[in-house]
């Protein structure tokens, strides 16, 4: 086996338990109570968003004990990972159900609403490129490594709308890097999906945006790190694409008109549970 992935799955270990352990806890003693984290999945079942932060958890202490970068390095990407969590769960627990989307917010800003989703469109941005900075890929390539963090983060949460979705899309990239030479960022990003995948995929659980937007942004730092300046543009291409399209077109009715994606999107996903209490905030 690869020499970086024997010394890369004792990371992934770490951010798995910690992720799980992190997860045990919030269930018990939630801040502000339980309830507060519940939503309304897509089949109407009652959901926690508290995996949320539990990801955010398993991504920190990864990312801490993370091989071979200096530990500034590893303490300051911890940090910043940490930010662009506490900005979803901003968004979670105080926005507006129904403004959506990019044009949504820009409507509300227009208006003279400052919604919670627009504060996360200023911040995450700017923790992108300041974890752009901190990779330290060169001054040329800082505007392009920090759109790619930026968009990677909101991807992933634009994916979060069926259970085990925005995970098995993260699985991907971290999965193929993890030998890698840049991919010290892989493990604990892996480690934190496999913690979660179980709740997630049984329709107990979902990411929120606190949990995507994290987990988006270590795949875009990865990337970052990982992959040649050549192919960072035309992931930030894809992304961008990605993002755009999905202001008009819905990824699950793609999804499910294509029957390879749509078997693979539901692999391992429990039936729906259909109760709910109707006094829960309906969610993706």
């Amino acid at each position: 086996m690869n020499g970086r992935i024997l010394r890369r799955l004792p990371v992934a270990a770490v951010s798995a338990l910690t992720t799980a352990q992190t997860y045990a806890t919030v269930r018990r003693h939630a801040p502000g109570g339980g309830v507060r984290w519940e939503r309304a999945n897509h089949a109407g079942d009652t959901v926690t968003l508290l995996a949320g932060p539990a990801v955010v958890a398993g991504l920190v202490v990864g990312t801490v004990v993370a091989d071979r970068l200096p530990w500034a390095r590893r303490i300051a990407l911890a940090s910043l990972i940490t930010g662009i969590g506490a900005v979803g769960a901003y968004d979670d627990l105080y926005g507006a159900a129904g403004i959506k989307g990019l044009r949504g917010h820009l409507r509300a800003l227009g208006s003279g609403e400052v919604t919670s989703g627009t504060v996360k469109f200023a911040v995450i941005p700017a923790a992108g490129m300041s974890c752009a900075v901190l990779l330290g890929r060169g001054r040329s390539t800082v505007l392009l490594d920090g759109a790619l963090v930026a968009t990677t983060a909101n991807l992933v949460n634009l994916l979060d709308l069926r259970p085990g979705r925005a995970l098995k899309v993260v699985v991907v990239p971290c999965a193929a890097a993890l030998g890698s030479a840049g991919g010290q960022l892989a493990a604990p990003a892996l480690g934190a999906c496999a913690a979660a995948l179980p709740e997630d995929l049984a329709g107990k659980a979902m990411l929120g945006d606190c949990g995507a937007n994290a987990l988006g942004a270590a795949v875009g730092c990865l990337v970052v790190s990982a992959v040649p300046t050549p192919w960072r543009v035309l992931a930030l291409a894809a992304v961008s694409a990605l993002t755009l399209a999905s202001e008009r077109v819905s990824f699950t009715a793609v999804i499910e008109r294509h029957p390879v994606l749509s078997r693979i999107d539901a692999w391992g996903r429990s039936p729906a549970r259909r109760h709910v209490d109707p006094r829960r905030q309906p969610g993706a």
